[in-house]
């Protein structure tokens, strides 16, 4: 390790590089260590709910907070894993940070804004087709299923974003939810009602995933066990909602039974000198604004905090 940091955030979306720029106007000598940059705002579509904005995209989004970043170079340094953090420890006065290829730094504070990652959907198939068929990103992978017939699981905002994403790409769309009705906002809801081509299934679940080399078909059946069919589909999308990233912490903080990382209004976590930000949280709203106000009340306390050490 060559130099300890003050602070080291980890994550790289709306929390985290918010973060990233309130610490670089304390002038603290941060590192942000992510797996990517953007995290889940990477992946939306349409956002017409980000202040200043009407109507901007995920990546052009994620691009704006990169740029300003990107002004506070000289204290913030932006470094990507894609094997990520493992493991923060307690180290005299200190904390250090252990990334996935075995590389080490330390820091004097840590604000932990990693967010969440795709669940799973637990069906059989889902792993044997993935990025054979079966994804979790539609915008990223939406592409690769021009004109063909995919189906999206899931009923929630992140469900018909998706729909939305890939809604000129694909010939036609099936969104299978669990649930008797849609439970998006109103508004995204009224924009994949009114498209021809999607049509929805409420109250029928995935059974399987099937194919030879790829996926050729998923097989649905009514929760009520009265009905099931075959979908004939080459894309899979599996929209049903996140868990948050904190398998590597390991009982150095506390976490809800969700798995969320505790906090209270400052957003200090119960490791003094540990704070946290956006979906990672228990905070209540998981929005692109929240997480960077979260991030921005983040970075305040760890800098008052640094101040009195």
């Amino acid at each position: 390790m060559s130099k300890v940091y003050d602070l080291i955030i980890i994550g790289a979306g709306p929390a985290g590089m918010t973060a990233g720029v309130y610490a670089a106007r304390k002038k603290l000598k941060t590192l942000i260590i992510a797996k990517d940059i953007g995290g889940q705002a990477s992946w939306s579509s349409d956002i017409e709910n980000y202040l200043g904005f009407s109507m901007i995209t995920g990546p052009d989004l994620v691009k704006k907070f990169e740029d300003h970043l990107e002004e506070f170079k000289d204290d913030v340094e932006l470094r990507l894993s894609i094997s990520g953090v493992t493991k923060i420890s307690k180290k005299a006065k200190n904390f250090s940070v252990v990334m996935g290829d075995g590389k080490k730094e330390e820091a004097k504070a840590i604000i932990i804004a990693g967010g969440k990652v795709p669940r799973d959907l637990g069906v059989k198939g889902e792993k044997e087709f993935l990025n054979k068929g079966v994804a979790y990103c539609a915008w990223c992978d939406g592409p690769l299923f021009k004109g063909k017939d995919v189906a999206i699981i899931g009923g929630g905002n992140s469900a018909l974003d998706a729909a939305l994403n890939i809604s000129k790409l694909v010939k036609q769309i099936f969104i299978v939810n669990l649930t008797p009705e849609l439970t998006g906002d109103p508004v995204m809801i009224d924009k994949v009602k009114a498209l021809p081509h999607i049509r929805i299934m409420n109250d029928m679940e995935v059974v399987e995933i099937e194919g030879e080399r790829l996926v050729e078909k998923i097989r649905i059946k009514s929760r009520d066990g009265g009905l099931q069919k075959d979908l004939p589909v080459s894309g899979v999308f599996i929209e049903v909602g996140s868990l948050p990233a904190t398998e590597y912490l390991d009982g150095l903080v506390k976490l809800n039974k969700d798995n969320e990382i505790v906090i209270d209004e400052y957003n200090s976590t119960t490791q003094e000198g540990i704070y946290a930000a956006g979906d990672i949280t228990t905070v209540v709203e998981k929005q692109i604004i929240t997480a960077a106000g979260e991030g921005a009340k983040a970075a305040i306390q760890a800098s008052i905090y640094l101040a009195k050490k």
